[in-house]
Protein backbone atom coordinates (compact mmCIF):
# COMPACT_ATOMS: atom_id res chain seq x y z
CA UNK A 1 0.00 0.00 0.00
CA UNK A 2 1.14 3.64 -0.19
CA UNK A 3 0.02 7.17 1.34
CA UNK A 4 1.30 10.60 -0.61
CA UNK A 5 1.49 13.13 1.83
CA UNK A 6 3.64 15.61 3.91
CA UNK A 7 5.42 14.60 7.17
CA UNK A 8 3.80 16.06 10.13
CA UNK A 9 6.24 14.74 13.00
CA UNK A 10 9.50 12.78 13.28
CA UNK A 11 9.45 11.00 16.49
CA UNK A 12 13.22 9.91 18.10
CA UNK A 13 14.85 7.00 17.04
CA UNK A 14 14.41 3.94 19.04
CA UNK A 15 17.44 1.23 19.50
CA UNK A 16 18.30 -1.76 21.60
CA UNK A 17 19.86 -5.32 21.75
CA UNK A 18 17.71 -8.09 20.62
CA UNK A 19 16.98 -10.50 23.54
CA UNK A 20 16.35 -13.42 21.08
CA UNK A 21 19.41 -12.66 18.86
CA UNK A 22 21.33 -10.50 20.53
CA UNK A 23 22.11 -8.63 17.80
CA UNK A 24 21.68 -4.16 17.46
CA UNK A 25 18.50 -2.70 16.05
CA UNK A 26 16.76 0.33 15.39
CA UNK A 27 13.71 1.83 14.39
CA UNK A 28 12.10 5.07 13.88
CA UNK A 29 8.41 6.67 13.63
CA UNK A 30 6.94 9.29 11.25
CA UNK A 31 3.28 10.86 11.05
CA UNK A 32 2.01 11.50 7.50
CA UNK A 33 -0.80 13.38 7.01
CA UNK A 34 -2.87 12.93 3.80
CA UNK A 35 -4.30 15.90 2.16
CA UNK A 36 -8.37 16.03 1.62
CA UNK A 37 -11.78 18.26 2.60
CA UNK A 38 -11.10 15.88 5.78
CA UNK A 39 -6.92 15.09 6.07
CA UNK A 40 -5.60 11.85 7.43
CA UNK A 41 -2.62 10.92 9.59
CA UNK A 42 -1.06 7.65 9.73
CA UNK A 43 1.89 6.68 11.77
CA UNK A 44 4.70 4.13 10.14
CA UNK A 45 7.60 2.60 11.30
CA UNK A 46 11.30 2.41 9.32
CA UNK A 47 12.92 -0.48 10.60
CA UNK A 48 16.68 -0.55 10.27
CA UNK A 49 19.48 2.02 10.77
CA UNK A 50 20.80 1.57 6.83
CA UNK A 51 17.05 2.45 5.71
CA UNK A 52 16.47 5.48 8.44
CA UNK A 53 19.74 7.05 6.91
CA UNK A 54 18.82 5.83 3.61
CA UNK A 55 15.49 7.66 3.81
CA UNK A 56 16.59 10.41 5.46
CA UNK A 57 12.88 11.42 6.02
CA UNK A 58 12.37 14.79 7.53
CA UNK A 59 9.67 16.76 9.02
CA UNK A 60 7.79 19.11 6.38
CA UNK A 61 8.64 16.90 3.60
CA UNK A 62 5.91 15.66 0.66
CA UNK A 63 6.41 12.25 -0.32
CA UNK A 64 4.75 9.06 -0.89
CA UNK A 65 5.71 6.26 1.72
CA UNK A 66 5.11 2.75 0.79
CA UNK A 67 4.50 0.09 3.12
CA UNK A 68 3.35 -3.14 4.66
CA UNK A 69 0.60 -3.95 7.36
CA UNK A 70 0.77 -6.35 9.51
CA UNK A 71 -0.81 -7.05 13.06
CA UNK A 72 1.04 -9.16 16.34
CA UNK A 73 -0.43 -10.45 19.58
CA UNK A 74 1.43 -9.13 22.92
CA UNK A 75 -0.30 -10.23 26.25
CA UNK A 76 -4.07 -10.95 24.79
CA UNK A 77 -3.74 -7.43 22.75
CA UNK A 78 -3.81 -6.95 19.11
CA UNK A 79 -1.50 -4.57 17.28
CA UNK A 80 -0.75 -2.93 13.75
CA UNK A 81 2.73 -2.43 12.33
CA UNK A 82 2.61 -0.79 9.67
CA UNK A 83 6.00 -0.99 8.13
CA UNK A 84 8.01 1.64 5.23
CA UNK A 85 9.61 -0.32 3.13
CA UNK A 86 10.39 2.95 0.15
CA UNK A 87 10.38 6.32 0.12
CA UNK A 88 9.24 8.12 -3.27
CA UNK A 89 9.79 11.63 -3.13
CA UNK A 90 8.98 14.22 -5.44
CA UNK A 91 5.33 12.67 -6.50
CA UNK A 92 2.10 15.11 -6.07
CA UNK A 93 -0.73 13.88 -5.90
CA UNK A 94 -2.15 14.41 -9.85
CA UNK A 95 -5.62 16.16 -10.07
CA UNK A 96 -9.01 13.44 -11.27
CA UNK A 97 -6.98 10.47 -9.69
CA UNK A 98 -7.63 8.58 -7.06
CA UNK A 99 -6.35 9.58 -3.97
CA UNK A 100 -3.69 6.83 -2.39
CA UNK A 101 -5.61 4.16 0.03
CA UNK A 102 -9.42 4.75 -2.27
CA UNK A 103 -10.62 1.84 -3.59
CA UNK A 104 -9.97 1.17 -7.34
CA UNK A 105 -11.83 -0.57 -9.75
CA UNK A 106 -9.86 -4.07 -11.14
CA UNK A 107 -8.50 -3.16 -14.78
CA UNK A 108 -11.06 -4.11 -17.61
CA UNK A 109 -14.16 -3.81 -15.21
CA UNK A 110 -16.30 -0.87 -15.46
CA UNK A 111 -16.07 2.13 -13.09
CA UNK A 112 -19.61 3.50 -11.83
CA UNK A 113 -19.67 7.15 -11.48
CA UNK A 114 -19.36 8.09 -7.71
CA UNK A 115 -22.06 11.01 -7.69
CA UNK A 116 -25.32 11.65 -10.39
CA UNK A 117 -24.61 14.07 -13.01
CA UNK A 118 -24.10 17.63 -12.17
CA UNK A 119 -26.97 18.97 -14.43
CA UNK A 120 -29.16 17.25 -11.81
CA UNK A 121 -31.03 14.70 -14.43
CA UNK A 122 -31.04 11.40 -12.99
CA UNK A 123 -32.44 8.05 -14.24
CA UNK A 124 -35.65 6.88 -12.60
CA UNK A 125 -34.80 3.66 -10.46
CA UNK A 126 -35.76 0.95 -12.07
CA UNK A 127 -36.44 2.20 -15.86
CA UNK A 128 -40.14 3.47 -16.14
CA UNK A 129 -41.57 0.90 -18.88
CA UNK A 130 -44.29 2.27 -20.90
CA UNK A 131 -47.64 -0.11 -21.47
CA UNK A 132 -48.01 -2.75 -23.58
CA UNK A 133 -51.06 -2.24 -26.51
CA UNK A 134 -51.51 -5.90 -25.77
CA UNK A 135 -52.33 -5.84 -21.65
CA UNK A 136 -52.76 -3.92 -18.59
CA UNK A 137 -49.72 -1.72 -17.08
CA UNK A 138 -49.81 -4.36 -14.34
CA UNK A 139 -48.93 -7.67 -16.28
CA UNK A 140 -45.81 -9.48 -14.72
CA UNK A 141 -43.62 -10.06 -18.02
CA UNK A 142 -43.07 -13.38 -17.06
Amino acid sequence: MELTGRIIAVMPAQSGVSARTGNNWMSQDYVIEVPGQYPRKCLFRIFGEDRIKQFNIQQGEDLTVQFDIDAHEFNGRWFNDIRAYNVVRGQQPVAGAPMAGAPMAAPGMAQAAPFPPADGATAPFPPAQEPSAEGSADDLPF
